[in-house]
């Protein structure tokens, strides 16, 4: 009989090879190999930069790429390179900080929903449906401004205004493995609740929410991105390539680089975190993956 229940509690994903699956997937070990550089480029920013990103040189404003500064100056002589590494640092942070804040929210919520159903889900669902009718560009922006534009309140806002999709997607989750055997076992054997969802439950559904997550990442860094844009974001001298894109828009007909590096630095990490939000779903997922063996 024990034996019985240890096979039927026994986790599915445990037996997924999706590292292999991974592997496989030349996209997906692109996205790793981006992501895995720009995070060893935020590191080392201290030792890659040649420049002091904050200092001002007024001897070499707005000068093109050359020897000197590769990716050129800004309107204060500041090294663009040495910003655009230091501005990785904070899209970084944001990004993961503020999908971090997410998930645990989103996770906690949805778990709930979907494990104790009834008016718990109704009234967590309704709550969510709310939050969605407002666009969350304009939700944020809404926040923001009656609070001080720093670091660490755009990390908490964006994680606080982004968390419904992970809540809804963990729901659907708890709702469909509530009734799988292994949790019938566990109830059988006196598992308490918070054993059932916790140690059953929720580590059969750390896969999509790892891919929920990964692919988040990329958004926050997006949203981070608009909010510095705009000034109500990551504030100079701070670099953001946000608030380097608001130097270059101001600057265009002169200065090409200001804007082209920074925009091909969002644009180069967000499709990395795609990418491999799409090799993780693709290796974690056996419908797909059975369907891929077939073809």
């Amino acid at each position: 009989m024990k034996a019985i229940n240890h096979q039927i509690t026994k986790s599915p994903n445990h037996q997924i090879p999706w590292l292999g699956q991974l592997g496989n997937n030349p996209l997906a070990v692109a996205g790793l190999l981006i992501v895995g550089f720009l995070c060893i480029v935020a590191l080392s920013a201290p030792w890659l930069a040649p420049y002091d990103p904050q200092a001002i040189d007024t001897w070499h404003i707005l000068e093109s790429p050359s020897m000197a500064h590769l990716l050129g100056t800004d309107p204060l002589g500041r090294d663009c390179l040495s910003r655009l590494i230091y501005g990785a640092r904070i899209s970084l942070l944001v990004g993961i900080i503020a999908v971090g804040i997410a998930t645990v929210i989103g996770t906690t919520l949805g778990a709930l929903a979907g494990f104790y159903g009834k008016w718990i889900d109704g009234l967590i669902m309704r709550f969510v449906d709310i939050i969605l009718c407002f666009p969350t560009i304009f939700l944020i922006m809404a926040v923001i401004a009656f609070l001080e534009p720093s670091i660490l309140n755009i990390m908490a806002v964006i994680g606080f205004t982004s968390w419904m999709g992970v809540a809804r997607l963990v729901r659907a989750e708890f709702m469909s493995l509530r009734q799988r055997d292994f949790v019938l076992a566990a109830r059988i054997s006196g598992a308490s609740n918070a054993r059932i969802a916790f140690s059953h439950i929720l580590p059969n559904a750390v896969a999509p929410i790892l891919v929920a997550t990964t692919l988040g990442v990329g958004g926050a860094i997006l949203t981070e991105s608009a909010l510095s844009f705009l000034g109500i974001g990551v504030q100079p001298p701070t670099p953001s390539w946000g608030n380097m894109l608001t130097e270059g828009k101001d600057n265009l007909e002169i200065a090409w680089w200001l804007s082209m590096f920074p925009g091909l630095a969002i644009l180069v990490t967000v499709l990395g975190y795609n990418l491999l939000g799409e090799g993780l779903r693709d290796a974690l997922d056996p419908r797909i993956r059975d369907s891929g063996k077939n073809n």
